[in-house]
């Protein structure tokens, strides 16, 4: 399953770090464990929320504000 996720993400990835505020995209579990795409945004953004699905091939996606990103 690990390997289609990150086919799914690849896929998708150009897209979602295309829209506003949208910082990373990445790959979690929910809380049974089931693998889901993580789109972590850099403060709350209603509109490009309503913009994101619910599902990427039948992956949940979840979203996070998880601040601007930085350069170390």
């Amino acid at each position: 399953m690990l390997e289609t996720i990150l086919k799914v993400k690849k896929k998708h990835e150009s897209f979602l770090l295309s829209l506003p505020g949208v910082v990373s995209v990445g790959i979690g579990q929910d809380p049974d464990g089931k693998p889901m795409i993580v789109v972590g945004l850099d403060k709350p953004r209603p509109r490009t929320e309503k913009k994101l699905p619910q599902k990427l091939d039948d992956f949940p996606v979840q979203v996070k504000v998880v601040g601007r990103a930085k350069a170390l």
